[in-house]
């Protein structure tokens, strides 16, 4: 397997931080990402690149695994399995050859694997008839969604490693949670089990609504006259239009909950959490003569 520089791909230095990985990948993924490239087969492969770098940089131990064994990092457990086991061999032979000084015979090279073919199990494994099975890696993706699009169930297509994966994401998922899709990570080696797809959910929030688990908050601006006087006024909740009835007096900072209208509960069909509402009145400008009068007017009987 050729040799990746991963760092070189996200153009970091080896000393880089996490949070300078970090900083590297989204940019790059931005810029290569399919939809802002279409049918560019460059965009594509710089694409797939980058996120295999991220996957392995942004994990810390994969990161120390990579940096002590390059190419062969995947195996590195491996690795040192059979140079503890080569050791082990050297020493049992060098024994064996001084306590038959002068004997025909004795152990050839042939004889002791190259620790190479340790790690992948074709020589000391294969002669005790089965290979060495390893698990795939873990493959680590981020997935960017506006907060509108996880309010509901839906499904989405993702392509990692040339392959299409169909996922279905659940309303309600939340900034920075990670769902783990079984099997479709790195391949496994000797028939090993795959790895798994780690997916983190970065939600972008460009509504008025700020988002506490499945509780909303939003302000709305109340006029003074319907404050002093009560009434119904329209509010905008994150699917559609409520009506409200405004008590008389109502003061300013006054909050009311709308209950199963904020947003729904992760993996809990049908169920919703709170929406909280905090009233801020505006005060009349521009007066004319006469409203500054009748607020005169309005000072001398209070």
């Amino acid at each position: 397997m050729a040799f990746i520089d991963y760092y070189k791909i996200l153009g970091i230095s080896k000393n880089a931080s996490e949070k300078d990985i970090k900083k590297a990948y989204r940019k790059l993924a931005r810029k290569y990402h399919p939809d802002l490239n279409p049918n560019d087969k460059i965009a594509e492969k710089n694409f797939k690149e980058v996120n295999e770098a991220n996957e392995v940089l942004s994990n810390p131990e994969n990161r120390k695994k990579y940096d002590q064994y390059g190419e062969h990092w995947q195996n590195a457990e491996a690795y040192e399995k059979a140079k503890q086991q080569q050791q082990y061999q050297g020493s049992y032979r060098d024994g064996y050859q001084r306590s038959n000084q002068g004997a025909s015979g004795g152990y050839s090279e042939q004889d002791f694997s190259d620790f190479f073919e340790n790690m992948f199990g074709d020589a000391s494994s294969q002669s005790r008839g089965r290979q060495v099975k390893f698990r795939g890696q873990d493959f680590n993706a981020e997935l960017q969604l506006n907060l509108k699009d996880v309010f509901t169930t839906h499904k989405r297509t993702l392509t990692v490693n040339n392959k299409n994966i169909r996922i279905t994401i659940p309303a309600g998922v939340e900034n920075g949670q990670i769902i783990k899709i079984n099997g479709h990570g790195g391949k496994g080696v000797n028939g090993g089990p795959n790895g798994d797809l780690l997916i983190q959910f970065l939600i972008i929030n460009h509504s008025k609504f700020k988002r506490d688990k499945d509780n909303l908050y939003t302000t709305v601006d109340l006029d003074l006259y319907k404050a002093l006087l009560g009434g119904e006024i329209m509010v905008d909740t994150f699917n559609g239009k409520v009506k409200l009835n405004i008590k008389p007096e109502t003061q300013n900072g006054t909050k009311v909950k709308l209950k199963g209208k904020g947003f729904p509960k992760y993996k809990k069909e049908g169920q919703f959490g709170d929406l909280y509402i905090t009233y801020q009145i505006k005060l009349p400008t521009k007066l004319s003569s006469e409203e500054k009068e009748q607020l005169k007017q309005l000072q001398k009987l209070r």
